[in-house]
């Protein structure tokens, strides 16, 4: 897909304030620092249009990017990074909720995972949250271009096996650096748009 004209919207916190329009969703979830600013820039064609940050955590809101007004990126912030209180990891959490389960809008959840970890305690709570949203979604094994190529294709079906083991859910490799499997990725997304 050619974009032209992507927007950032709004970020939000709340159902008042998300966008009004009938755009399908296309929302990304994984830990802090998994990528998912610098993977929406990629996937546009955009250096900055997501705010990308070396300290993680900086996302506590949910960003929405609207894309030639056909359907938006929807960035929520990442779990599992300490240095958040208590009281703030639970609103973030809330409202992270109240998004999944509630919003009719969303298309695909796109779920990103490092290449090159294991899936943490919380990739796996997330998994089984995004399980029994009942939504369509994906996992996009990130950081591709941290490991040797060789090893790619071996490592993105261990990780599947690992959080993904009926095997059922379209697994792919991504590197923004790279930009590796692009094509990929835009195809799975056009399908849900």
């Amino acid at each position: 897909m050619i974009v032209k004209n992507p927007q950032f919207e709004i970020s939000a916190v709340s159902p008042k304030q998300y966008p009004k329009n009938d755009l399908p969703e296309i929302v990304l979830v994984g830990k802090s620092n998994v990528g998912k600013s610098s993977f929406v820039n990629t996937m546009i064609n955009r250096k900055k249009l997501a705010r990308t940050s070396s300290e993680p955590g900086k996302t506590r809101q949910i960003n929405f990017y609207n894309i030639d007004e056909k359907f938006y990126f929807v960035d929520l912030p990442g779990y599992g990074y300490s240095k958040m209180s208590k009281v703030q990891q639970e609103q973030v959490g809330s409202f992270i909720e109240e998004y999944l389960f509630n919003r009719d809008k969303i298309s695909l959840i796109i779920f990103l995972i490092d290449i090159r970890h294991s899936p943490t305690a919380n990739d796996k709570l997330m998994y089984n949250y995004i399980i029994s949203s009942g939504k369509p979604f994906m996992i996009i094994a990130n950081k591709a271009d941290k490991i040797a190529p060789t090893k790619v294709l071996d490592t993105t079906l261990n990780l599947q096996k690992e959080i993904n083991p009926l095997m059922d859910a379209t697994m792919l490799p991504f590197s923004s650096e790279k930009k590796i499997y692009l094509d990929d990725v835009w195809e799975v997304v056009e399908r849900h748009i």
